[in-house]
């Protein structure tokens, strides 16, 4: 004969202390993003999601945070058609419409995206790997969603590089070399600066779903650093990486800022509420710190700011 189990979840915990964000982590699924005629991407996410719960509440359901994000991942497999932070979008819409006692609820997700590129001298196809980060927060005034990605480059320090300029000016000096072909030189050959790895991170959250294209978010992301680096490189390629790393000197704080620049200019159509977050760090390769650098920004404000420089 069956019996009724208790609900523990729905009793009065010891403590009533309301909590922001109760749910599971590490939720790992593959998911298929359709590509037109092209056969799907598809991506190995982790997911996390969560709910707010009122202090009168001793726990959630956990089995329905899980069963719904299997529902919804289900769907995108057979349909292939949602781009990831709709699929971030629907499950939290789910989560808040099964969760009577709750407000809120978040989910994200992380996935390595590869895709094929050629090497920038010796055009040799290779891979390219980004980090995609897609998140939604509904609430019953709606929902608001969050796609953007993460990016390695190379930079390399202006100060170090002044330095050894300096240094090539006055020993051009003592050769005897004029100061017209010392500049024409140190403009056609850039010295030497420490390099480092960078990692950019560029999001975009709005209302509803960001309107853009997240290969032009990994470009922009890409091109905010000194160069951009490559999986495979031959030597012409290698040579390449370094003179436009060392042709384009950037400090982490540069970084930021033209990450600014390339989101106003390749997104200037999302609307002024569109919150960009921009984050850039560096390993530092001659210090044992990393430098960082970040903004987050309205697209309205971030317009308003570039606009008053012209």
């Amino acid at each position: 004969m069956s019996h009724q189990l208790p609900d523990v979840q729905a009793s009065a915990p010891d403590v009533s202390v309301g909590l922001s964000q109760v749910g599971v982590t590490g939720v790992e699924k593959l998911v298929k993003l359709a590509r037109g005629d092209k056969r799907p991407i598809v991506l190995m996410a982790e997911f996390e999601v969560f709910v707010d719960l009122p202090g009168g509440r001793k726990g959630i359901d956990m089995s329905r945070n899980l069963a719904t994000v299997d529902e919804i991942l289900e769907d995108i497999t057979r349909e292939e058609a949602y781009r990831v932070e709709d699929v971030c979008g629907d499950a939290a819409e789910r989560l808040l419409e099964k969760h009577d006692y709750t407000t809120t609820a978040e989910v994200s997700m992380s996935a390595e995206l590869v895709t094929r590129e050629d090497t920038p001298a010796s055009e040799i196809e290779t891979q390219s790997t980004a980090t995609i980060v897609a998140s939604a927060t509904a609430t019953d005034a709606g929902t608001r969603e969050e796609i953007g990605a993460e990016v390695t480059g190379m930079t390399v320090c202006p100060c170090s590089q002044g330095m050894s300029e300096s240094r090539a000016r006055d020993k051009l000096a003592e050769l005897g070399v004029d100061d017209e072909t010392t500049e024409e030189f140190l403009d056609a050959v850039p010295q030497p600066g420490h390099s480092q790895r960078g990692h950019a991170t560029l999001t975009v959250t709005t209302d509803g779903h960001p309107d853009i294209d997240l290969r032009d978010l990994i470009d922009v992301a890409r091109d905010s650093m000194s160069a951009r680096i490559y999986n495979m490189a031959k030597r012409p390629d290698e040579d390449h990486m370094t003179y436009e790393a060392h042709a384009d000197a950037k400090f982490v704080e540069d970084c930021v800022r033209a990450l600014a620049e390339g989101t106003v200019e390749e997104f200037d159509h999302l609307p002024d509420d569109a919150v960009i977050h921009m984050k850039q760090s560096n390993d530092e390769s001659i210090h044992q710190h990393n430098a960082h650098a970040e903004r987050e920004v309205t697209m309205g404000d971030l317009r308003d700011e570039l606009n008053a420089e012209h």
